[in-house]
């Protein structure tokens, strides 16, 4: 990957142990879900994860949530992601780079935070992770037709299509994070946010890419995407910080603002147009914050357009935003793609299934 220094590899070595080398892609997977292709950022998100758990326990738990099932359901998701490709044979480099586990992580988080954890919920993890690196598959073969990439589509897909049967299963339940069905309604006019405010919101919509709340969680997931690249650790913060400044002038929500609801779709579209998927220059700068922007004012859409259904909007704004900007690119000649050397993984261009 362009923007990222030389990562370790658990796993290298022509004797490495084969377990070894499951474990780094495994780290590889949660660290991919940042874009950040390094076993040591996938185990401080890790870290990231279980400090969550403890810290906002309280708050979990009034929801009804299982802290510490977001940190297993974390670690089950990328295993299952990842052993059902191997399993099936899918291509051993995407594998290795962990493209086909961070799809399973947050499979992995989603479930436990929307579904109240029983026996039968972490039955229906384990079926949703693995149906995600099959959907994983197929995009890779529709999308990769025109050169785009698969992204967390298959995370929400999976989960929207995991979540419907809530309503319809009396053997799972929901938790107080689940939305109802119902018309969106218009919010109240959004309170003055202080610089406690600005400064939380913006740590916590770090966080909330893997649904962490606690602004402290945001710290380290920063943390570990600086351990691999500066820049996308700048696009992190900028892309937080600009979804909740464009969300908060728009009026949108102050409690979502202040939980960094409308910061998380921004970061993960910062680090993907700002130096992932495009060489960074002040050009391609521009082009990201722009993008930056949009997917603010779409996670609002979203979020109201999901609502009858009852579904959050999840990373889709990202998704969507994303998949424009990187199709428009053979049009927009002062614009230019990462080299695919450079691409995501040692092992060559595999950047279209991140």
């Amino acid at each position: 990957m362009a923007t990222s220094s030389p990562s370790f590899r658990l796993g290298s070595g022509i004797g490495a142990h084969p377990a070894a080398r499951f474990v780094d892609a495994v780290l590889r997977g949660v660290g991919q879900v940042m874009f950040q292709n390094n076993p040591l950022t996938g185990a401080i998100f890790l870290l990231a994860i279980l400090v969550n758990s403890l810290v906002a326990r309280e708050a979990l738990g009034a929801q009804g949530v299982s802290a510490l099932m977001l940190f297993g359901g974390a670690i089950l998701g990328t295993v299952v992601g990842t052993a059902t490709a191997k399993l099936l044979g899918a291509d051993r480099g995407l594998i290795g780079a962990g493209l086909y586990g961070f799809n399973g992580t947050l499979v992995g988080i989603a479930f436990p935070f929307y579904l109240q954890t029983t026996p039968l919920m972490i039955v229906y993890l384990v079926i949703g992770a693995a149906f995600s690196s099959i959907i994983m598959s197929t995009l890779l073969s529709v999308l990769g037709q025109w050169e785009i990439p698969a992204l967390t589509a298959p995370f929400v897909l999976t989960t929207w299509l995991f979540l419907v049967p809530v309503w319809s299963f009396a053997g799972l339940r929901g938790t107080g994070f689940l939305p109802l069905p119902g018309l969106s309604s218009a919010p109240a006019s959004a309170a003055a946010l202080d610089f406690s405010g600005f400064w939380q919101g913006t740590l916590e919509g770090v966080g909330e890419v893997m649904f962490q709340i606690h602004w402290l969680a945001g710290i380290i997931f920063l943390i570990g995407i600086l351990v691999n690249s500066r820049i996308s650790f700048v696009f992190a913060l900028i892309g937080s910080l600009i979804g909740l400044i464009v969300g908060y002038a728009m009026g949108a929500s102050t409690e979502m603002l202040s939980l960094g609801l409308y910061g998380f779709n921004p970061v993960l579209t910062g680090i993907a147009l700002g130096g992932f998927f495009f060489v960074l220059d002040w050009k391609s700068a521009l082009y990201a914050i722009f993008g930056i922007v949009v997917t603010t004012i779409i996670m609002g859409a979203l979020v109201s357009a999901l609502a009858p259904l009852g579904l959050p909007a999840l990373t889709w704004p990202f998704i969507l935003v994303t998949w424009f900007f990187i199709g428009a690119k053979p049009f927009f000649s002062q614009l230019r793609a990462v080299p695919p050397a450079k691409a995501t993984t040692p092992e060559g261009n595999l950047s279209l299934a991140v």
